[in-house]
């Protein structure tokens, strides 16, 4: 995980927010990985990162993420950050 991404994590735990990152690829272990995430434990809310969301290329693989997530963790509020760096803020907007 990049430097960003650990920083980003830290943060959660400075805001006392449990939290766990999962770096998904634009592949065929897509799907595995996301339904496998939420099975850790019951989240309140799942960040769906900007690398995912942004690039226009890849909004049939964000349309399937989103609906992954919706799927399996169907309690979770679905958030989006618009940088590495603000995933506490866009996870804080629905806990």
């Amino acid at each position: 995980m990049g430097a960003v991404l650990n920083k980003e994590l830290a943060r959660f735990g400075e805001h006392a927010i449990d939290a766990s990152m999962t770096l998904i690829a634009p592949d065929e272990s897509a799907e595995p990985t996301v339904v496998a995430a939420p099975s850790e434990q019951d989240w309140d809310v799942v960040v769906i990162g900007g690398g995912i969301r942004k690039p226009e290329p890849l909004v049939t693989f964000f349309e399937q993420v989103v609906n992954l997530v919706r799927r399996h963790a169907p309690r979770a509020a679905i958030a989006f950050n618009t940088s590495g760096g603000d995933s506490v803020e866009a996870a804080k907007r629905w806990l």
